[in-house]
């Protein structure tokens, strides 16, 4: 099945920010386009708004004049719903209600010929549930742009029960041909990106309502040792408080209430206190005239120690031992299988981040995992009120000799980065198990839509089959809600790599 014809012309019925998205990458693709919003008057405001963004793309010298007026030529408002019965595909972005889009669709399909795909944009709705209202719902299919959906590439192409792959394969065919980058998937709740992106925000605020730490550092940690572009705080003040924590309570609904996917009591605080973030000027920040953005901690200088004993494999950790020897710290390595630990000067011991915490054991400090130690430019450090201040000076000394800033967080299990890139591996590993999509476009999802440094298959395969599975399964034995709890994919997965050597620890 191969892409619409671009002499087929494409309607979008909803003329919001999306809708005109939607209608502008359709119309620079070569399509004719129809616009139609049940409010009288938009969809001409929404035209002249389409047209004054192709006439910045020409000051840009994005798109030539001669195109600008082909395309202009080619965009269409439409009063009624009646001026779309020639459309090859009619893109829905309303409200989203399900029985708002049920009634949209049961109209159109009485409206446009047989062999119209019909798509909506919904994302938080089930694709399944708006094509049950048709006659054929095998035409039906998910279009999930990405906001602005004329710069993001990623396109969500969803089958429902019902749909077929005809129908599935040319819309992604179609997508394709715009220029964007289309990924298949599953009728579940969040699709792919906003259901394996749940944890990224989840993670933090946990972390936070632990008060193990501020928002400012554990922004900071994502940002300057996980490679995220943006931390969950400052991203879900841009998102709006409100937009994200309905997404998140959706899924959570969507998968019968299921405590992975638990949404944020102090998000929820927020949220009814009024404070939304960026639009409105205050949320986890405050971004009023004159308001100062908070500092993350940062540690006060201490000195390097002399030495450090590596004892075992440090695993994803490894690089330090060669930056550490590059620092002019003497390393000491002894070949003994007692896990990811240095031993400092004082005696007290370095580990990296395992699900376990500090309290549980004589003198050590945990350090949390970084996308790339060489490039991290922030390493944060956990340690409990039995560890020795003299084992954290040394601790604190060590990074800060290698140029990173320290930040010392609570008695977190799993840290910030550790716990939340396990999580992330845990549910894509579930989602292919499940059928949602494939490893490929998993990852291609959470790069091209939420800007991941790595895909979750890529940060597994760095990281080793076993290692996410192991930190949850310590983090579970603490926090038995079943939140922790590896999935039966994720140990599959651990075990099967463990064959020869022995079964996941």
């Amino acid at each position: 099945m191969t892409a619409l014809d671009l002499s087929s012309p494409v309607a979008v019925v909803g003329t919001g920010t999306m809708g005109q998205g939607i209608a502008q990458v359709a119309l620079v693709a070569g399509h004719p386009v129809r616009l139609y919003d049940a409010v009288p008057g938009r969809a001409d405001d929404a035209a002249a708004a389409i047209g004054a963004r192709l006439d910045r793309l020409v000051e840009k010298d994005r798109l030539t004049a001669a195109d600008r007026d082909a395309a202009r030529a080619r965009l269409l408002p439409a009063a009624s719903l009646a001026e779309l019965a020639d459309c090859g595909l009619v893109v829905e972005a309303v409200l989203e209600r399900l029985d708002v889009k049920q009634d949209l669709f049961r109209e159109l399909e009485g409206v446009v010929a047989d062999d119209c795909l019909l798509a909506t944009n919904t994302s938080s709705l089930s694709v399944t549930a708006v094509g049950g209202a048709l006659a054929n719902p095998g035409r039906f299919v998910g279009l999930h742009f990405f906001n602005p959906a004329p710069l993001l590439p990623l396109v969500e192409v969803i089958s429902g029960f019902a749909t077929d792959v005809t129908s599935a394969t040319r819309a992604y065919e179609t997508a394709r041909a715009w220029g964007k980058t289309p990924v298949a998937c599953a009728d579940t709740p969040g699709f792919i990106v906003n259901r394996i992106a749940r944890p990224f925000y989840a993670e933090a605020f946990a972390v936070y309502e632990a008060q193990g730490a501020d928002p400012a550092t554990i922004d900071a940690v994502l940002r300057e040792s996980g490679g995220f572009r943006m931390g969950a705080f400052e991203l879900t003040d841009l998102i709006g408080q409100d937009v994200n924590e309905s997404v998140t309570h959706s899924v959570w609904q969507s998968f019968f209430q299921d405590v992975r996917f638990a949404p944020s009591l102090a998000q929820r605080r927020l949220v009814e206190s009024g404070r939304l973030g960026r639009k409105n000027g205050q949320g986890w920040y405050d971004y009023r005239d004159g308001a100062e953005r908070p500092e993350p901690h940062t540690a006060e200088p201490a000195a390097p120690p002399a030495h450090v004993v590596a004892e075992g494999d440090l695993g994803p950790a490894g690089e330090l031992l060669a930056m550490i020897r590059e620092a002019g710290i003497e390393v000491r390595e002894e070949d003994e299988d007692h896990g990811t630990r240095l031993v400092l000067p004082s005696g007290g011991q370095l580990v990296l981040a395992d699900g376990q915490t500090s309290v549980e054991f004589r003198d050590v400090v945990y350090f949390d995992l970084a996308l790339d130690y060489r490039r991290a430019t922030r390493v944060a450090l956990s340690a409990s009120q039995d560890t020795a201040p003299q084992t954290l000076a040394e601790a604190t000394g060590l990074f800060q000799a290698l140029g990173k800033k320290v930040s010392v967080i609570g008695d977190v299990p799993g840290m910030i980065v550790a716990r939340t890139v396990a999580r992330i591996v845990d549910l894509a590993h579930d989602a292919v198990a499940k059928g949602v999509a494939t490893e490929e476009d998993i990852d291609t999802a959470m790069r091209l839509g939420v800007n991941y440094p790595l895909g979750p298959f890529e940060w597994s395969r760095r990281l080793g089959r076993n290692w996410a599975y192991a930190l949850l399964d310590d983090l579970h034995l603490r926090d038995p809600s079943g939140r922790y709890a590896p999935s039966l994919a994720l140990y599959r997965h651990a075990y099967a790599s463990d064959k020869r050597e022995g079964s996941p620890s």
